[in-house]
C-alpha cells in the first residue's frame, strides 16, 4: 500500500514540533551562558571585603535612619493582573490562526487548555487576595 503523501508548502507536525526544540535549545543555551559568566566572575574577582565594602550607600552618601520603607503592595497586583490579561490577549491570535490550519486541532486546543489553566492559577490568586473586589 503505498505511504500517502504530504501536499508541497505543507507544514507537516514534525517540523511544528523542531520549531520548539530550537526555541528550548535557545533557552538551555542562554541559561548556560548566564551560568559560566556568573562562575568565572566569582573565579577570577578578588574576594576582599571590609567594613566600608560592606556598608550600604546611595550615590556616595553614607545612610542613616531605617534601611525599611513601605510600599503599597496593591500596585504590583494591579501589574500582575495585567500582566495576566495581556498575555492572554496576545496569545489569543496566533493561537486562533494555528487553530484553524489543518493538522494541529488538537495540539492547539491542548496548549490553550495549558495555557487558560495558568491564566485560572492567577485569577485565583488574585481572587484569594481580594484584589477583583471593590472597595
Amino acid at each position: 500500500m503505498p505511504e500517502p503523501t504530504v501536499p508541497t508548502g505543507a507544514v507537516t507536525a514534525a517540523d511544528y514540533f523542531h520549531g520548539y526544540s530550537v526555541v528550548g535549545l535557545l533557552a538551555v543555551l542562554g541559561v548556560l551562558f548566564v551560568a559560566v559568566a556568573f562562575g568565572a566572575g566569582r573565579l577570577l574577582r578578588p574576594v576582599a571585603p571590609t567594613p566600608e565594602k560592606l556598608l550600604t550607600y546611595e550615590c556616595g552618601v553614607d545612610p542613616v535612619g531605617e534601611g525599611w520603607a513601605h510600599t503599597q503592595v496593591r500596585y504590583y497586583v494591579y501589574a500582575f493582573l495585567y500582566v495576566i490579561f495581556a498575555v492572554d490577549s496576545i496569545f489569543l491570535f496566533p493561537w486562533a490562526t494555528v487553530f484553524a490550519a489543518a493538522g494541529y486541532g488538537a495540539t492547539t486546543l491542548v496548549e490553550m487548555f495549558v495555557f487558560l489553566g495558568f491564566l485560572a492559577v492567577g485569577l485565583l490568586y488574585a481572587y484569594k487576595k481580594g484584589v477583583l473586589e471593590w472597595t
